[in-house]
């Protein structure tokens, strides 16, 4: 067991910061919370205009950005947004699916790149890359792990700045060590608070 009787509650226009020792589970949690890996015991819940959301929907609704998300090598960076614009975004015109992508690579800085193959981005690109397709679906949740790894300072202003546009709309989770990172955040969970004694 990693950790036990992890509770809280976030609401729309509020954020949380996730921060805790190398390997004390913030890393697991943000999975947890965006539905990539599923609990021993308890349960994560979206609720959206007090509908609750079923768990085969949650995807459409959260935006996830971490340094060990893997896009496709093989396509150009405008190539994975539009296919993972066609999953998360299903009904969207093809006309709105294209503003979307095109606005998003240009707040990011890859309009210049946009058919450049992914696997020949530098790693501040790719990590770029990775809150444009955070960030296709406008989600009402946006997970952020380790978020400005490999970012240059321009790089980190984007992500600030969509972070606090996000705060605005929605809600955001950042897991994170960097204080500047934390500042973003109106409250801290530290995961070392809730690790089983002895581990």
């Amino acid at each position: 067991m990693i950790f036990a009787d992890v509770n809280f509650t976030l609401n729309s226009g509020s954020s949380l910061g996730l921060t805790g020792m190398n390997g004390s589970g913030k890393s697991t949690l943000i999975k947890i919370i965006a539905g990539l890996i599923s609990t021993s015991l308890g349960e994560t819940s979206l609720t959206i205009n007090n509908k609750l959301l079923s768990k085969e929907d949650h995807f459409r609704h959260i935006g996830f950005m971490s340094p060990y998300l893997n896009l496709y090598d093989e396509l150009s960076g405008e190539e994975n947004l539009s296919f993972f614009i066609n999953i998360k975004c299903p009904n969207l015109t093809k006309t709105d699916k294209n503003e979307r992508i095109n606005f998003l690579l240009d707040r990011v800085g890859l309009v210049k790149s946009k058919k450049d193959l992914y696997k020949n981005y530098s790693s501040g690109m790719k990590q770029r890359l990775k809150l444009a397709f955070a960030l296709l679906n406008e989600p009402q949740l946006l997970l952020l792990d380790e978020p400005c790894a490999n970012l240059d300072v321009e790089g980190i202003d984007v992500i600030y700045n969509f972070s606090e546009e996000q705060k605005k709309k929605g809600m955001l989770i950042i897991a994170t060590n960097e204080p500047s990172d934390l500042k973003l955040c109106d409250s801290l969970l530290n995961i070392e608070d809730f690790k089983i004694k002895g581990r």
